[in-house]
């Protein structure tokens, strides 16, 4: 017995001395509250305004709409619909075409709270590729086939020119030099990124997103 209580002490020191670690567990994620959409949720919202890379500018602002409901585990809703606030944190112009959309805000029908989320995809638009870790939107490059076309129409182009100058001679000449405008007028025309009002951004949530209680 004179053994038996040092050995029970000893056995409870420890157990306080490991609870800090458990608590900093990073692998232990805390829970979102009952009032909140959980981090990770992904949703579709859809763009009031157009945003082209030719015209725009680090920091323009744009608005969103919900586009479906979001539910929190209470049952409080933030209904399609609710307006969303956001700007471009950055531009690329050119033949590969960018930019990254950041959010600010969303009215809950409650309030407005910050919105921290990415965008993950662009439902139904194949000129725009999947967007990387960061969200950034960029253009699809031209397609072979769309340069085939631009080579086939400037080599037309050039041999109607040739053809009027030199005969046939001529429209074997014009068409070599068609083909290459063509190319290039195909490669050089059309290369900004341009997501038009009412395009569909999926989102993930990077926070949770807190309903405010009435």
């Amino acid at each position: 017995m004179p053994s038996f209580r040092p050995r029970a002490l000893w056995c409870v020191l420890a157990l306080f001395a490991s609870l800090p670690i458990f608590a900093q567990d990073p692998a232990i994620a805390p829970q979102a509250p009952p009032n909140a959409i959980p981090e990770g949720t992904r949703f579709l919202i859809r763009l009031n305004d157009r945003l082209d890379t030719r015209k725009l500018q680090p920091g323009k602002h744009f608005k969103a709409k919900l586009a479906e409901d979001l539910v929190a585990g209470d049952g409080a809703v933030i209904p399609r619909g609710k307006t969303i606030k956001g700007h471009v944190s950055s531009v690329e112009q050119g033949l590969h075409a960018r930019m990254m959309l950041s959010f600010d805000e969303i009215d809950t029908g409650h309030g407005s709270m910050p919105l921290i989320a990415t965008v993950t995809s662009v439902p139904g638009d194949h000129a725009v590729k999947e967007p990387g870790e960061e969200g950034e939107l960029q253009r699809k490059g031209m397609s072979t086939q769309h340069e085939i076309e631009a080579v086939a129409v400037g080599a037309g182009i050039g041999a109607a020119a040739g053809a009027m100058k030199g005969g046939g001679k001529g429209a074997g000449i014009g068409a070599g030099a068609g083909a290459g405008v063509g190319a290039i007028a195909g490669l050089l025309s059309d290369h900004d990124l341009r997501l038009e009002k009412g395009t569909a951004l999926e989102l993930r949530l990077d926070h949770p997103l807190q309903i405010p209680v009435r």
